[in-house]
């Protein structure tokens, strides 16, 4: 089963960004075998729908969950659509926040965390 994180970085020990449709880096992780891809968010940049666009690439890419520390409400609802699961409020590594996956610490949320756009003050600074 293939489990997206919002990365900081490209390995297990980058820090999970908290920007969902923002992070720099998402880390599709087989909870299988626990070998990972590095995927650049090309989405990060766009001045709208950004939540949106990383919803669709995650379904393009066969995720069934995605790991993060916000997702707001078009990214929840694309990601629901899908069929993928959304855990927010993680935080750690992305090795950490996987392995508490694994051992079902983390709660699916029922809607959006943060309100729209709320990952643009972020990409401001």
């Amino acid at each position: 089963m293939k489990v997206a994180v919002s990365a900081s970085g490209t390995t297990l020990d980058a820090a999970v960004d908290p920007r969902f449709g923002r992070c720099s880096t998402f880390l599709l992780v087989e909870i299988d075998d626990g070998s990972y891809e590095a995927l650049d968010n090309s989405s990060a940049a766009l001045a709208g729908g950004a939540g949106i666009q990383s919803a669709q690439l995650m379904a393009r890419k066969g995720v069934k969950a995605v790991l993060t520390g916000n997702c707001g409400p078009n990214a929840h609802k694309t990601l629901s659509a899908a069929g993928i699961e959304i855990f927010v409020g993680c935080t750690g590594t992305v090795a950490e926040a996987i392995e508490r996956y694994r051992q079902g610490q983390l709660q699916p949320a029922a809607g959006a965390n943060v309100a729209s756009h709320a990952g643009m003050e972020e990409r401001r600074r």
